[in-house]
């Protein structure tokens, strides 16, 4: 399973590195962007783009139940990388989990007045 994982997780991550959205963004995501496991775990994953930051954004979802710690931090280390992914609040009873990390280039931003 960890084997598969990884190979899953390397074609998410080529798909986006690939075709980055552009922000502000159409919030259709291609299929190549997601991933169902064996075990019924539902993954996408995208990289959203504007002249300034970048956001690598994680969804996870079960039909069932909400995916466990576990499961999303073996997602998570292989998706990604160079920035620490924070998991946004979610809506109670939600099978859903999604986790971001913002990239900002503070010198491509407009000044503050």
């Amino acid at each position: 399973m960890s084997d598969e994982i990884a190979i899953q997780a390397a074609r998410l991550r080529a798909a986006a590195e690939e075709r980055p959205m552009k922000l502000p963004v159409n919030r259709r995501v291609d299929e190549r962007h997601h991933a169902v496991t064996e075990d019924g775990l539902s993954v996408w994953y995208t990289i959203q783009v504007s002249p300034h930051s970048r956001i690598q954004e994680a969804i996870f979802e079960r039909a069932d139940r909400m995916p466990s710690d576990e499961e999303c931090n073996r997602w998570l280390a292989l998706l990604i990388v160079g920035a620490h992914g924070t998991e946004a609040p979610g809506m109670p009873g939600s099978t859903t989990r999604r986790c971001e990390a913002f990239e900002r280039s503070p010198e491509l931003e407009a000044p503050l007045a």
